[in-house]
């Protein structure tokens, strides 16, 4: 059995109960970075091994720590990996891809994999797997669907921790902006479309 097979199987065993979060979100961020790496040139084994572990923690949203995820997942992952079959400088890339994969952390990552890793967890905030996302978490926090006196941020700041509909406005529609690399740029451009059309029927119906 590989490392990226034992990795899977660790991973699937510990992942938290996280809807947005869950071991299934890892597998379509390593189904987004399998294509994305192969248009680039890249280390595909320590792509997928960031992919597998990106997650490995994960606060609630709620949580003060919650920005602080990426970096606790990059810590944890240097500790799993020393009992696996990669070098220190393997190492090394995949826990600075780890780190600084986050949107919160406002980063660009220095290496191609750590590129590929954030565009691929991207991809899965977009797209009708973005909405059902969104709406996940916002219901785990207990958020309202939408502010009623201006549901789609016409004159006022997103607020995304007290109305899910501005988790949009402060995250999901600049995403595709912040893409990496060529292939998750066009993806990306096909979920948006889909995010604006979905703002459009809801603005039909409230």
């Amino acid at each position: 059995m590989d490392d990226l097979k034992r990795l899977e199987i660790y991973v699937r065993s510990r992942i938290q109960n996280d809807p947005a979060h869950d071991f299934e979100h890892i597998m379509r961020v390593y189904k987004n970075a399998k294509k994305i790496a192969k248009h680039e040139n890249v280390d595909t084994r320590l792509v997928l091994t960031s992919v597998l572990l990106h997650d490995v923690i994960s606060f609630p949203k709620s949580d003060k720590r919650s920005k602080t995820s990426s970096l606790k997942s990059a810590e944890m992952a240097k500790r799993i990996l020393k009992k696996y079959h990669y070098t220190a400088d393997e190492i090394s890339v995949i826990v600075d891809a780890i780190a600084d994969h986050s949107f919160s952390r406002n980063k660009i990552p220095k290496t191609m994999e750590g590129k590929i890793l954030q565009d691929a967890d991207r991809l899965d905030a977009l797209g009708a797997i973005g909405i059902a996302r969104t709406f996940s978490v916002g219901g785990a926090e207990n958020r309202s669907i939408y502010n009623v006196s201006d549901p789609f941020c016409r004159v006022r700041t997103p607020d995304d921790k007290s109305w899910t509909i501005d988790h949009f406005y402060r995250k999901l529609l600049i995403l595709e902006k912040r893409m990496n690399t060529k292939f998750a740029r066009e993806e990306a451009r096909r979920r948006t479309k889909f995010l604006k059309e979905f703002l459009v029927q809801m603005r039909q119906e409230i």
